[in-house]
């Protein structure tokens, strides 16, 4: 049997990340047992769903590389189908009528709650005759009134329900429209889902879908419930605890390599190992695995992965991903070095990509002001000396490379019988206009012989400007 699993969010916001989690887990089960993974769009809540979300699902999607074999599907699309299911089950006196009024339904509520009961239909149309289509009603599923659900969930175990809690479930409301409970259920046996992974807040529905499954004929496809994410207060993530949708972590500037091992790790396990590769993912992903326990959202650890990723990737992947935060600073990197070498020589400081692109800006852009407190400390008269003589060695330099850079900048430090730091750090705020850069002699090669020079000029004019003020 091919293994064919779904994610199937409703468009009625962004991709968060408890979505991501699942979406993540269906594709690698799918991926694990060469199976197929499909993408359905459960946009039968119109006056919610929106074009604006559909896209933000996709481009999260898209962003993320979790690839989808098929679809997308839109319920919306299938209103037909689901209308044949209705009558099927109307026709075999699986399916029922209700006249009942919002009145009556809401005085039966009353009344159940006021005496300590669970609020459930009471089956008052249940043994109707199959009347006038045509007066206002509801279409109910007959559910069975003996016995109980069972099923294995693949994460939480055994798990039994009694049929007598479960009422007659509404499947099509008075205008006709379907039913969130029963178009999944239609959508998963027509797309042949072997196994559902889904949040554990959908638990609940769970006996009801396989019920309904049953009077079609069908055994249901096996369950799988993600425990949620919470956030490092033990409460439900939610916006209060900072970016909670997927697309908000890029423009953050964190990877997607990072924030999938992230989401994997946030309830799934493989020994100790923290950092896992794509490929890795998919080898060893097993659902039997997650954790039945909620788990809390550490952002502190996610922005390790980040760092660990901008530092061990490929400097062209992580240019790939660098290069909308570059485009969003204004930063065109057409009138500097590659980006790659820079990518490499500013990894080590940076964690997010953000702090890459902003770091990166003075490679591709020069500047009028340096940095208040660097210039104040480093930008004295007394650097005037040890900033011109290190001009001039260096606009005697023709290989311009990062070696010969650091020797000549030592040898004038040795020269003028000063420290390093006494040329070396005049020099960085120079050519840097501010305190912090990677290594100078790095630095100097990436910025350019012409561009370098000219800003030691900069830097001299404002030490006789400092000097004579």
């Amino acid at each position: 049997m091919t293994v064919r699993t779904r994610f199937a969010p409703s468009p009625t916001g962004y991709l968060h990340v408890g979505g991501a989690r699942t979406a993540l887990y269906s594709w690698l089960h799918a991926r694990n047992r060469g199976g197929k993974f499909i993408l359905r769009i459960e946009d039968t809540d119109r006056e919610r769903s929106t074009e604006a979300s559909v896209q933000a699902i996709m481009d999260g999607m898209r962003w993320l590389g979790l690839d989808y074999d098929e679809g997308p599907f839109y319920q919306t699309r299938r209103f037909d189908r689901y209308g044949e299911v209705v009558r099927q089950l109307l026709d075999e006196g699986k399916a029922y009528r209700c006249y009942c009024t919002r009145e009556r339904l809401d005085g039966l509520r009353e009344q159940q709650m006021a005496n300590k009961q669970k609020p459930r239909y009471d089956g008052h149309c249940r043994e109707l005759e199959n009347g006038d289509a045509s007066r206002p009603h509801v279409v109910r599923f007959r559910n069975p009134t003996s016995g109980a659900v069972e099923f294995r969930d693949l994460i939480k175990g055994s798990i039994r329900v009694s049929n007598d809690e479960l009422d007659d479930l509404i499947i099509a409301r008075t205008d006709g429209t379907p039913t969130y409970n029963f178009t999944v259920v239609v959508d998963d046996m027509d797309m042949g889902v072997t196994q559902v992974i889904r949040g554990d807040d959908h638990v609940n529905n769970t006996p009801r879908q396989i019920n309904l499954f049953r009077a079609l004929g069908k055994e249901p496809p096996h369950f799988a419930h993600v425990p949620m994410i919470l956030g490092d207060d033990g409460k439900r993530l939610s916006k209060r605890h900072g970016a909670v949708s997927v697309m908000q972590y890029r423009d953050d500037g964190y990877l997607p390599e990072a924030l999938l091992n992230y989401l994997v790790r946030l309830g799934w396990s493989h020994g100790d190992q923290e950092v896992f590769s794509r490929d890795e993912m998919i080898e060893l992903f097993d659902l039997q695995q997650v954790n039945r326990a909620p788990s809390a959202f550490n952002t502190d650890k996610l922005l390790w992965l980040n760092h660990h990723y901008i530092k061990t990737l490929p400097a062209a992947k992580v240019a790939h991903h660098l290069q909308w935060h570059l485009e969003k600073a204004g930063i065109d990197t057409a009138t500097g070095p590659d980006i790659e070498p820079v990518i490499s020589a500013l990894a080590e400081r940076c964690k997010t990509l953000r702090e890459l692109a902003e770091g990166a800006r003075y490679f591709y852009q020069d500047f009028d002001s340096f940095d208040e407190k660097a210039a104040k400390k480093q930008l004295r008269p007394v650097a005037a000396e040890p900033l011109a003589k290190v001009r001039e060695n260096l606009a005697a330099i023709e290989d311009w490379h990062a070696e010969t850079l650091h020797a000549k900048v030592a040898a004038t430090a040795e020269q003028l019988e000063l420290g390093m730091g006494k040329v070396g750090m005049p020099l960085r705020v120079a050519v840097t206009g501010s305190g912090q850069s990677p290594d100078l002699g790095i630095t100097l090669e990436l910025i350019g012989k012409a561009r370098s020079l000219q800003r030691i000029d900069q830097a001299l004019s404002y030490i006789e400007a400092r000097a004579a003020g």
